[in-house]
C-alpha cells in the first residue's frame, strides 16, 4: 500500500537519491541509475518493472523543460512512495530530453504510486513551478552536497501553494 503524501513532511528525496557528476550514455542510462538508488532506499519493489513505465513514458512525449532540466516520471505499482532522485550531470555533459532549447543538466525523476494520479500531477507541477525559475535551477546546480540538493528539493515542495 502506498504511503499518502503529508505536504508538510515531504521527505520526497533523500541525500542517497542524488547522484553528482552524473555520466550517463543517454537518458535512458540517466533514469536507471537514477532508479536505482530509489530501489536501493526502499522506494522501488521492482527497479525492472518501474524502468518499463518510465520508458514507457518517455517514448509518449519529451520530459525536457526549458533551462536545461529533465523530468522523467511514471506511476508505477512498483513505488511505495512518491520520491524523486536528483542527478545533476558531470561538467560539460548534457543529456537529450527533447527540451526546444537543449539538453538537461539536472535530471529528476519523479516516482509515484499508480494509485496516486492527483498526488503525481500535484508534484509535477509544483516542481515545474519552481524549476521555471532561474534561481532554483542554478540552485541545484551549483550545490556541490547532495544534502543540500535534497533540502531544495523536499522544501520546494513543502508549500504547494507558493
Amino acid at each position: 500500500m502506498a504511503e499518502p503524501l503529508d505536504r508538510y513532511d515531504a521527505e520526497l528525496t533523500t541525500p542517497g537519491m542524488v547522484i553528482l557528476e552524473l555520466d550517463a550514455a543517454d537518458k535512458i542510462d540517466a533514469a536507471t541509475q537514477l532508479a536505482e538508488r530509489m530501489h536501493a532506499a526502499g522506494r522501488i519493489s521492482d527497479l525492472e518493472g518501474f524502468l518499463k513505465h518510465v520508458n514507457a513514458r518517455e517514448h509518449q512525449l519529451a520530459t525536457g523543460l526549458p533551462g536545461g532540466i529533465g523530468l522523467p516520471h511514471a506511476r508505477s505499482e512498483f513505488v511505495s512512495r512518491t520520491s524523486i532522485a536528483v542527478g545533476v550531470t558531470k561538467y560539460g555533459r548534457a543529456l537529450d530530453f527533447g527540451a526546444a532549447d537543449g539538453p538537461a543538466t539536472v535530471i529528476l525523476l519523479i516516482a509515484t504510486p499508480a494509485s496516486s494520479f492527483s498526488e503525481h500531477l500535484e508534484v509535477l507541477a509544483t516542481l515545474a513551478r519552481s524549476l521555471s525559475k532561474e534561481s532554483f535551477r542554478e540552485s541545484l546546480r551549483r550545490a556541490y552536497d547532495p544534502e543540500v540538493i535534497a533540502e531544495l528539493i523536499n522544501s520546494s515542495l513543502v508549500f504547494f501553494d507558493h
